[in-house]
């Protein structure tokens, strides 16, 4: 038996599929809340945006790593990490043109006075968005795996 003619190791199970179906939009919305969250509580971008790439991750398992990397587009995890990096800039240096330091929230209050705490929100889904997106590409590159093994000479080993 060569090598292409081993089975995979993704195995297709109707319950698992089922299963991951139901519970993405669950743990997607919590991922979510706990990014909103991290303004007055424990939780924040980090945290969120971990469970915002394990539920991509969880989805590859249900169905395959192939089929999700082509529902998930390297230009939409490209766009997801520059939209957070741009949101965070956006807000930092919005208040240093305002007259402050950079993501001193208080420079907001003259638009709204909760503004600092809907600026606090911005950079945390900022930071999400960034952290979703950076675990996502690990995840793919990792599960790419190496096309081949070249040794220091520049000849395959």
């Amino acid at each position: 038996m060569s090598a292409d003619d081993q089975p995979g190791l993704y195995v297709e199970s109707t319950i698992i599929m089922t299963t991951v179906r139901v519970v993405s939009p669950f743990v997607l919305t919590f991922a979510l809340f706990v990014m909103f969250h991290g303004a007055d509580s424990p939780g924040g971008g980090f945290q969120g945006g971990v469970i915002a790439g394990a539920t991509v991750m969880m989805l590859a398992f249900a169905y395959g790593i192939e089929t999700t990397r082509e529902w998930v587009d390297v230009r939409v995890i490209a766009a997801l990490a520059s939209g957070g990096v741009l949101t965070f800039a956006a807000i930092g240096l919005g208040a240093i043109a305002l007259g402050g330091n950079f993501l001193q929230y208080n420079e907001y209050l003259f638009i709204y006075e909760e503004a600092s705490k809907y600026g606090i929100e911005l950079v945390e889904l900022g930071i999400g968005a960034i952290v979703a997106s950076v675990a996502i590409g690990l995840f793919f590159l990792l599960a790419a795996g190496y096309g081949h093994v070249v040794d220091g000479e520049g000849g395959e080993a």
